[in-house]
């Protein structure tokens, strides 16, 4: 059976080229989603002007008006009518109206005083002093349009990983496999005496169609080539998502732009070529042509100081001027494993998995003041706000999970201070019970003295666990004197809060310090901010230069603000099977889970699927995995128990 998009070759074409560059351990590597695999297939799936489209469809506003949702005087969002003239998020409101008479600007929704829910309001953008804002409506729209895409694909044969409050990526490979299978029965028979390294037959195509996506050019040479099933593989993927796209217009009337390549670097950047409601495909042949023109700072990874360093360091701004540079002279300039990982990045190579952990890790809701607030008893309603907005956005989280501490910061001058506190268990989690919490804590930071004015107050809840766990999980074990009895009182008498006078312990560095390393790309990719008295540290978001982003909210993907160690570090916790060290027990505790969880999946699977990561110099450390390498698991190494080979053709 073939596809109604592809066109047959002739017996004559058959015979002059009978073999396809690709093997049958490719087709195999396929089915388990592999990253090493040349077949993968991956798309990212981007909302067009996002918070602009969800006031679009609240208010059920024509496609052609144009409009812009503001914030304050600023405007966060803008629809691309409104961007025809010339309107562009760098304008304020008033500048806005003059470009386009006929805008309509949507002020965000906000928290105030007094009220238990966040609402519309007219007169919003004239008290900033008293209002908060709330993204909430954004991210409700985030959860149905996560949840349609995962009920669009198959359940068995999906990866889905929500990478920001507007954007997907959907590994494919699975069930492209599965299609592939059953459009060419030919690639069901076992491989000649059974050797996975035997080159598959060539597809019998010669020509596909692509329908309405937009296909990245190839080079002269490319474009002479007939397709090989890296080429149809893309092509059933592009047709997945573009059934995908569709639902969602239809079901939620949102429109998405996307990009379908073999890795989540090129998908990303094709999402972004076209917009929008368009799709972008990049075929393997096309990578390079595709990659030439660009700007370096334009790749992920490359906004910040790493794009600065590489582009300054070898006076270039295009990939393209980029390319000549060999990978002695990158590693000479920017050390071995960022200059090893910025030459296979320009090139399109990307190993990096997509997971299909969607679940948050914190939750943060802040204020900046402007003017700054000097009493506790502007302080208060803030913290009860807070205290709101975090308990109704638990309310729509899975209610299975419960955050198990809570950070105040403050901040005064160039200083910030913090506290944290563990969150009683046991008893109802609500916006009361929050707001006790962070009153106590900035009591505590009151106690110290000169901390007003305050320009800059937030609260956040993370360490997240199963609440049927148990009042005391094992950290309450591993911690010693006062800290621990603490936590036991605590897990006893669930009304009083329990509260720790030492902040947070200090987040594992990412940057290599203390393991030998000097730091690599690691130092580029974490966005650090040291104050007087405190310091915090903020994980880089690496998605995007994002569009619609909203500076009060303290919207930060996946991330968590952490205070450092202000006194000698806890006595160091050794991993038995790896031998990995931790210096605070949540940390200890989530790379016991760590291996938990991977052996299940490892039993559930029936083989070993250990994670093909990018190079090290491509991501930070984990703080609470093994690192990538292992005893026992090289590709090369003996099969361990609970592994079993490939066996070819399966789903």
């Amino acid at each position: 059976m073939s596809s109604p998009h592809i066109r047959e070759s002739s017996p004559v074409m058959e015979n002059e080229n009978p073999k396809s560059r690709f093997t049958y351990k490719h087709l195999c590597q396929l089915a388990s989603f592999s990253p090493s695999s040349p077949l993968r297939v991956i798309a990212h799936i981007d909302l067009d002007a996002f918070y602009a489209q969800c006031e679009m469809v609240r208010l059920n506003i024509p496609e052609n008006q144009p409009l812009a949702v503001q914030q304050w005087q600023s405007l966060i969002a803008v629809n691309y009518p409104a961007r025809e003239f010339g309107v562009s998020r760098h304008c304020t409101v008033a500048d806005a109206k003059k470009l386009c008479p006929y805008l309509v600007t949507q002020h965000v929704a906000t928290w105030r005083e007094g009220d238990d829910k966040w609402a519309y309001r007219k007169d919003a953008a004239a008290n900033i002093a008293s209002d908060k804002v709330s993204l909430d409506p954004y991210r409700l729209q985030s959860r149905k349009i996560l949840q349609l895409i995962k009920e669009s694909l198959p359940s068995h044969l999906q990866r889905v990983e929500k990478a920001s409050i507007d954007e997907v990526f959907c590994d494919l490979s699975a069930q492209v496999h599965s299609i592939l299978l059953e459009r060419f029965p030919e690639l069901t028979r076992p491989p000649p005496h059974g050797d996975l390294a035997e080159r598959l037959p060539r597809p019998p195509v010669v020509a596909l169609d692509w329908m309405a996506d937009a296909l990245v050019d190839l080079d002269e040479d490319a474009e002479s080539q007939d397709p090989d099933w890296d080429d149809v593989a893309i092509l059933i993927g592009s047709e997945i998502i573009r059934a995908v796209r569709t639902r969602i217009r239809e079901k939620l009337r949102y429109t998405c732009s996307a990009g379908i390549a073999n890795n989540k670097l090129l998908s990303k950047l094709g999402s972004a070529h076209k917009k929008p409601n368009q799709q972008t495909v990049i075929r393997s042949r096309a990578i390079q042509h595709f990659l030439s023109d660009l700007k370096i700072t334009k790749i992920r990874n490359f906004g910040g100081k790493l794009g600065d360093n590489v582009t300054s360091a070898f006076g270039v701004e295009t990939v393209r001027e980029l390319l000549p540079t060999t990978l002695d002279q990158m590693k000479s300039k920017l050390g071995d494993e960022t200059g090893t990982w910025v030459y296979s990045t320009i090139r399109g190579v990307d190993h990096s998995e997509v997971s299909s952990r969607t679940q948050i890790k914190s939750m943060l809701s802040a204020k900046s003041f402007r003017p700054a607030i000097r009493t506790v008893e502007q302080a208060t309603p803030w913290l009860r706000i807070f205290a709101a907005d975090i308990s109704a956005r638990l309310d729509e989280e899975d209610s299975r999970r419960r955050p198990k501490t809570m950070n105040l910061h403050h901040r005064h001058g160039g200083q910030t201070k913090s506290r944290q506190a563990a969150i009683p268990q046991g008893k109802a989690l609500d916006a009361q019970l929050l707001f006790d919490l962070a009153r106590t804590l900035l009591n505590q930071i009151l106690s110290e003295g000169n901390v007003w004015p305050c320009m800059n107050l937030s609260l956040s809840v993370g360490s997240f666990e199963d609440s049927g766990v148990g009042n005391m999980g094992i950290s309450g074990f591993l911690l010693k004197g006062e800290e621990a009895q603490a936590l036991k009182s605590g897990a006893k008498d669930p009304g009083s809060p329990v509260v720790s006078d030492r902040p947070a312990a200090k987040r594992r560095r990412l940057d290599g310090a203390g393991q030998g390393g000097t730091g690599g790309i690691h130092r580029f990719l974490v966005k650090q901010s040291t104050t007087n008295d405190k310091s915090m540290s903020l994980a880089a978001d690496n998605t995007k230069g994002h569009e619609d982003e909203d500076s009060d909210s303290g919207l930060h993907k996946g991330s968590e603000w952490q205070s450092e160690a202000g006194d000698a570090p806890s006595e160091s916790l050794k991993c038995s099977r790896c031998g990995a060290s931790f210096d605070c027990p949540e940390g200890f505790q989530s790379h016991q889970d760590w291996h938990l969880a991977k052996d299940l999946q490892d039993e559930e699977r029936g083989q070993a699927t250990a994670a093909a990561h990018p190079p090290p110099s491509a991501r930070p450390k984990r703080p609470n995995g093994p690192t990538s390498s292992s005893k026992n698991g090289g590709r090369g190494g003996k099969i361990e128990h609970g592994q079993q080979k490939l066996t070819f053709g399966g789903s």
